[in-house]
């Protein structure tokens, strides 16, 4: 069963520092209907002002992927990692066994504004391991540029799940179609820009459920940019 997700109807956080927008159920925002969609059990939207960020955090058999689309963000955890990373540019933390990491916004006056995806793993106890891979937007431009998937083709980044993620930039009036199959579970999320999907027009943070379709078709009504994830 189709499913659209509009903007306003995810759970909506703000603690002045930080907003954040939460398509399905997380921490203290709850909703029965929106559990999570297969292996996908997060997909947040978060927006964190200068010099601020989220602490220690304690993670363990998860893939957390996060995809900075404006800002700088800066990664650490307990096993020495230090990471920065810049507005495009995506970061894969596999937790396995269990890492301890905190965020915060490189800069003291622009915000940092980032989605993330959690995946269920169809592993449990691996190492910890964090990879990190720039698309650019000459890549995604125009077509599915794949940029994370189970056996990282492509040069993609490698999930410990049965799952692809693609990203596309279209330009006004921009065609673009999915050939899906009928076993597969798609999500589709808008980052910017909007949307023809399905004949539903879709905004910038609405998501859609789509499943049992072999052709996928998106049409730009406004330039921007998308993801779509392919599940089992």
């Amino acid at each position: 069963m189709n499913r659209l997700r509009l903007s306003q109807q995810r759970g909506h956080e703000d603690k002045g520092w930080i907003e954040s927008y939460h398509s399905f159920s997380f921490e203290t925002y709850y909703d029965p209907d929106y559990l999570g969609y297969r292996s996908l059990c997060v997909l947040n939207e978060e927006n964190i002002k200068g010099g601020k960020g989220l602490g220690e955090q304690v993670h363990k058999d998860m893939e957390v992927l996060t995809y900075v689309v404006s800002g700088v963000l800066e990664y650490k955890d307990n096993l020495g990692n230090t990471s920065v990373i810049r507005e495009g540019e995506l970061f894969l933390l596999s937790a396995g066994t269990g890492i301890t990491h905190s965020e915060y916004n490189l800069s003291h006056h622009i915000p940092v504004h980032f989605f993330q995806l959690w995946f269920t793993p169809n592993q449990s106890s691996l190492i910890p391991t964090i990879t990190q891979r720039v698309f650019s937007s000459i890549a995604k431009w125009g077509q599915w540029c794949l940029i994370a998937s189970q056996n990282g083709r492509e040069g993609s980044l490698r999930v410990h799940q049965d799952v692809n993620v693609y990203a596309t930039v279209l330009d006004s009036d921009g065609i673009l179609v999915f050939e899906g199959l009928p076993d597969r579970y798609y999500w589709i999320q808008v980052l910017s820009g909007t949307f023809l999907v399905q004949k539903e027009i879709m905004h910038q943070g609405d998501g859609f459920a789509l499943s049992e379709e072999l052709r996928i078709e998106v049409s730009c009504l406004e330039g921007g940019e998308l993801l779509l994830i392919d599940q089992a």
